[in-house]
């Protein structure tokens, strides 16, 4: 996820002082294996809860790249 930010990905998590990306991240994280595994098994029947979790990682993801964009903009 954003190779363009991959540096700044492995100081923040190095660092583990911006505590709001370390949440957004790991959710995200989480919502990825979880959805993974429901697509793996028969979920048909599960259909939209998995685009619920999709929409949701989604959101997650924006708002990892508002943070990473702004934090790359002013330097830090």
């Amino acid at each position: 996820m954003f190779p363009e930010y991959r540096e700044l990905i492995t100081r923040l998590k190095a660092e583990g002082t911006n505590t709001r990306f370390l949440n957004l991240f790991e959710k995200h994280n989480a919502l990825d294996e979880q959805i993974t595994n429901m697509e793996s098994m028969n979920a048909g029947a599960r259909h939209a809860e998995i685009g619920e979790l999709k929409r949701e990682k989604l959101r997650l993801k924006e708002e990892i790249y508002a943070i990473l964009k702004q934090l790359d903009e002013s330097g830090k």
